[in-house]
């Protein structure tokens, strides 16, 4: 497919799946306000920690709510548009749907990545943005910048979830496996890389790359770095172009479950 095909199969990929997620208008909204409410409750944590103690090694109350903005911001992104980057994309694997994606004569990793929603990441984006907006009231500048780093930290995410999903075409039912260490990323992203020591931040950097979400986006933002932000968008890149690598070979594993159903 040329981009510009790839790009409105993409654009009509997530208006079928938004058309779907709101044909239920009432749970939409409760998944999208639930999922904002609970990223609040951490900022009014981080609040009333910071009454009690104005800096924590450095960091500022504003310098966290700009972390949790574009993780969240970025997470919303990649699980919202892209639903088969969680862990549950592992079914598709083991199940044998994937079938499904393999049968049209589309882009096989997007078409997969793209083939579900989660309706409560909505609520992680809405979160993002308004925190941003209210609690840290940026000037208009920085917008652009934040918008460009939240979708950086959602390539990442995106990409790191495909590369643990792609460990069911090795070692089959990954999901559980899966689902730990990215929970593990998201948290360590939302906590200041300045709480840990040497050995954890050079993990945070390499083995599971929360550093590249969460630290240098709020310092690219606090005080702008052109190579902080050039490293984060590479890294983003280089990220991406090893998962799709990864997902095509073990794609040349995958065995078939034999369907002969096809979705709508």
């Amino acid at each position: 497919m040329r981009p510009w095909q790839t790009m409105r199969f993409l654009l009509q990929l997530v208006r079928l799946n938004l058309r779907a997620a709101m044909a239920y208008r009432a749970g939409f909204i409760a998944g999208v306000g639930f999922m904002a409410l609970n990223d609040m409750m951490w900022i009014i944590f981080w609040t009333l920690f910071f009454s009690r103690f104005p800096a924590l090694r450095g960091w500022t109350l504003d310098d966290v709510v700009t972390m949790w903005a574009v993780v969240a911001t970025g997470f919303g992104i990649a699980t919202g548009f892209f639903g088969n980057c969680r862990a549950e994309g592992v079914r598709v694997i083991v199940s044998g749907r994937m079938d499904y994606y393999l049968s049209l004569p589309r882009n096989v990793v997007l078409h997969y990545l793209g083939g579900s929603i989660s309706v409560a990441a909505f609520g992680d984006i809405l979160f993002g943005v308004l925190a941003y907006a209210l609690a840290v009231q940026p000037a208009p500048a920085r917008w652009p910048l934040f918008i460009l780093l939240a979708l950086a930290v959602a390539v990442i995410m995106l990409s790191f979830g495909l590369l643990l999903n792609s460990l069911a075409f090795w070692i089959g039912n990954s999901e559980g496996l899966g689902q730990q260490i990215l929970n593990v990323m998201i948290t360590f992203s939302t906590y200041p890389l300045d709480l840990f020591g040497v050995a954890v931040k050079v993990a945070l950097f390499t083995i599971i790359p929360a550093g590249f979400t969460g630290y240098l986006p709020v310092t690219v933002l606090r005080e702008f770095d052109p190579w902080r932000l050039g490293a984060t968008v590479a890294f983003a890149a280089a990220l991406l172009a090893l998962a799709m690598r990864v997902f095509y070979a073990g794609l040349r594993r995958y065995e078939s479950g034999s369907l002969v159903a096809t979705q709508g």
